[in-house]
């Protein structure tokens, strides 16, 4: 097991193949190497008996000697893999690897026969202060950036960095390559194309004999002593340099624990390791040798622990390399102790019935043999993933693949997460959060999970505090998601605990001990590393929902710094909608906000005086930005206007009175005096006949139609609701159809994108709707709109025909029997 891949977290789980060659069959003749392929449950079964015949005086394992103190913890009770052993360095948290063991990991196992029995446990490989110096060595040389991208080791095997993927026999024919993938060679010389298919048929479905133990150890043995013959004549020998370099020393490593275990426990050394460094620690080699090898390796101080690991991150799917494509399958098979097709059938059918699938026993018994007569017919021992799957989409799945792609990601890779037990060493910040965790009964789980949150209820609320402090510590356990609610009560979460989060933990461990310190100190870190006023306005945003009272403080004054500061206009008013945002949170979370109250307010004054002239002078895409700050600034008066600071009073008039200089401006773009006319109207601060008459100055033919067409995009586009406004309002809509069939034919092609773009926001039926009043034309609009009242749109009196309609509709709403009519109906219309 080499150190860690590129992404910092990966162990790089060997290209060689599994149950390999075990040191000579007898043990008693040196060490008992035991080869094995990791995360292999044929491997993990051959293991343990192999340890159950041997009974040997200390059990060694390929992994960084760092984690010895660990190894009691793998029988604790509450110790359940998949877990991982977590190596960072103390200086740079962020710079770390992981070593992945599952349940059918061999050295799962090893490890847990050893405490089983009490015999000593200890890990050989290369201490993982020196991988992880190693690591940050090759991270410093950019010139072999692409080598280090290859040193993770993301092949099948067994614990060793990845070579280039193949070596080429002759021109034009590729070869698999020796070092970079073992077992695909081994199944090329078995006549096999499926190197998965080929390690199944002869390790994972082949049952240990009795007294043959070490027998399946010697025959891999020798097939990888001969692999690395060939690939080290290749090679030109032992002295490559690379992976192949660093492969070397850590067997001189690992030789050397060997030996020293050897001298201290008499009773025989077993060895379990990936089978492709077995004939290495067969090799006699001279004391001085490995010792001259592993002399004077960079090296820097790391911390371990036990972190919990997900089968998903077992597959090479995630990114990980750790060897497996089908961990759920491979697990299922290490603890299926028989009848492992009948079993796992029965699993896909009760998946597909969860999933309202009409799945039944026969169903599952017609499949059962499917399979088996598929492994009949391409001479297969016992049916394999191959076959169960082909079974399973022609019997179960009625030969479709979208639901087989379920079963692929609920079983054949799987969302299991394991546990680790409290008392496992980590930082302080992981102790207080696993603590959080606990009392805010908020289980970390690798399946992802929406959660809905009622602020008013104090557990959600101290859930959201946590869930927001981690955010503001880069730990992303939790996504806002919308929210079904509209209330400010409430908060929509999307949940999923990824194993490499507890790196993200370790990171953030240097900020402070306990969560709500750590997200205060990097709180006001952010805050004076701020480049703009944006920024500094959504940290204060954030620490209120995080619930920092102590950050506030010092991120208000930076905010009242730089808000004085500075005098873009667009800059403020990006600002201020998230301070008045963050105004409403005081309700429903008990904050004390007078302070940003208080500079709201001031905010929102220098926008008012600033904005009129900022709107002069801008191009196409300088004048949509302004709209959609005017737009933004609007929203935030609206919430501003109810909890005013004191000595300011309500902003509103104050903010019409700039609408109206806005709208009535020559020099201000189209969109954004468009856009003004339309949210007065809106406010019912300007009368239908005004803004009428303001779009009739605004598309009369001394407009030049560009700028037309971007008022028109103003005052209905951008998603405002206006293709509601053209529905029931005739002479707004004739207005722009007078217009729009005026635009001379050469400058038609110029504003036709302006106006796509304007009425494609609409909603479907209301684009249909309003294409149906223009195509009946000015004289029978009135027979879809309605009009006499003086209002367009509206009758004069009440239609009761078309009222009692919508009753039924109306007591289903309500959830009522019998509602009386005059409920519904009676109108006042004196």
């Amino acid at each position: 097991m080499p150190g860690a891949d590129r992404a910092g977290a990966g162990r790089p789980v060997s290209a060689s193949g599994g149950a390999a060659g075990a040191g000579a069959g007898v043990p008693g003749e040196g060490p008992l190497l035991l080869g094995v392929r990791h995360h292999g449950p044929g491997s993990a079964r051959a293991v343990r008996a192999a340890l159950e015949a041997a009974r040997p005086g200390v059990v060694l394992v390929e992994g960084p000697p760092e984690a010895d103190a660990l190894i009691p913890l793998a029988a604790h009770a509450d110790m359940r893999p998949p877990v991982a052993l977590l190596a960072h360095a103390v200086d740079e948290p962020g710079r770390s690897a992981f070593w992945p063991l599952a349940e059918f990991s061999p050295e799962w196992v090893a490890v847990r026969w050893a405490l089983e029995h009490d015999v000593p446990a200890r890990f050989i490989d290369l201490p993982a202060a020196h991988t992880l110096a190693w690591r940050a060595a090759d991270e410093d040389e950019s010139a072999h950036a692409d080598r280090e991208g290859q040193a993770g080791g993301r092949g099948r095997g067994a614990g060793r960095g990845t070579p280039p993927p193949d070596v080429r026999d002759g021109p034009g024919t590729a070869v698999p390559d020796v070092r970079g993938d073992p077992l695909a060679v081994l199944a090329a010389a078995a006549g096999h194309d499926d190197p998965e298919r080929w390690w199944e048929d002869v390790i994972e479905h082949r049952g240990v004999a009795e007294g043959d133990a070490f027998a399946p150890f010697a025959a891999l043995e020798e097939a990888m002593t001969a692999l690395r013959e060939t690939g080290e004549d290749g090679e030109g020998g032992d002295e490559g340099g690379g992976a192949h370099g660093r492969d070397l020393v850590r067997e001189a490593w690992m030789r050397l624990r060997i030996r020293a275990a050897g001298r201290e426990f008499a009773q025989g050394v077993a060895v379990v390791c990936g089978a492709w460094h077995v004939p290495a620690l067969r090799r006699r080699v001279a004391v001085a040798a490995d010792r001259a090898l592993v002399k004077g390796l960079p090296r820097t101080k790391v911390d371990m622990t036990w972190v919990p690991w997900t089968h998903r991150r077992l597959s090479r799917a995630g990114g990980y390399g750790a060897g497996i494509e089908s961990p759920g399958w491979y697990g299922h098979l290490f603890a299926a102790a028989d009848r492992p097709v009948e079993r796992w059938l029965t699993g896909v059918a009760q998946l597909l019935r969860e999933e309202d699938r009409v799945v039944s026993p026969a169903h599952v018994i017609e499949a059962v043999r499917l399979a088996e007569a598929l492994a009949a017919v391409r001479g297969r021992p016992l049916p394999g993933l191959t076959e169960v799957t082909d079974a399973a989409r022609a019997v179960l799945c009625d030969g479709s693949d979208v639901p087989l792609a379920l079963v692929h990601d609920r079983l054949v890779v799987g969302d299991v997460l394991g546990e680790v037990p409290a008392g496992a060493p980590a930082v302080p910040l992981q102790r207080d959060l696993a603590r959080s965790q606990r009392r805010l009964r908020l289980k970390p789980e690798a399946p992802e999970r929406e959660l809905e949150l009622d602020l008013r209820k104090e557990t959600d609320a101290g859930r959201s505090r946590l869930l927001h402090r981690l955010r503001l510590l880069g730990i992303g356990w939790g996504e806002p998601a919308a929210s079904r609610s509209t209330g400010t009560f409430r908060e929509t979460w999307r949940l999923r605990w990824e194993p490499e989060l507890s790196v993200r933990v370790a990171e953030a461990g240097v900020w402070g001990t306990t969560v709500l310190s750590a997200a205060t100190a990097r709180a006001e870190a952010d805050a004076v590393a701020a480049r703009d006023l944006a920024e500094v306005t959504a940290l204060a945003e954030r620490c209120l929902l995080a619930g920092l009272p102590d950050a506030l403080s010092p991120v208000m004054r930076i905010l009242a710094d730089r808000a004085a500061l500075d005098t873009d206009v667009g800059h403020l008013a990006e600002a201020l909608p998230a301070l008045v945002r963050a105004l409403r949170y005081g309700d429903v979370r008990g904050t004390d906000t007078e302070a940003l109250a208080e500079v709201a307010a001031g905010l929102a004054e220098r926008v008012f005086v600033g904005l009129p002239a900022a709107c002069a002078a801008l191009d196409a895409d300088a004048a949509e930005e302004m709209r959609r700050h005017v737009d933004a600034v609007h929203t935030a008066v609206g919430l501003l206007g109810g909890t005013p600071a004191p000595g300011h009073g309500d902003p509103r008039p104050r903010w019409r009175a700039v609408l109206r200089t806005l709208s009535a401006r020559d020099t201000v773009p189209g969109v954004v005096r468009g856009r003004a006319v339309r949210l007065l109207l809106d406010d019912g601060e300007l009368a239908p006949d005004e803004a009428a008459r303001l779009m009739g100055l605004a598309l009369s033919p001394g407009t030049a139609p560009a700028d037309a067409a971007a008022w028109v995009e103003g005052f209905v586009g951008g998603g405002s609701g206006g293709g509601m406004l053209l529905l029931h309002d005739e002479r707004l809509l004739a207005l722009i159809d007078t217009w729009l069939t005026g635009v001379p034919a050469e400058a038609f092609t110029d504003v036709l994108p302006l106006l796509r773009r304007t009425f494609s926001a609409h909603e479907p039926g209301v684009r249909r709707g309003v294409g149906e009043l223009v195509r009946r034309g000015p004289g029978a609009r009135g027979s879809v709109t309605g009009a006499g009242s003086g209002i367009p749109g509206f009758a004069a009196g009440l239609d009761t025909a078309r009222a009692d309609a919508v009753l039924p509709v109306v007591r289903l709403i309500l959830g009522r029997d019998r509602v009386r009519d005059d409920d519904l109906t009676g109108v006042d219309t004196a």
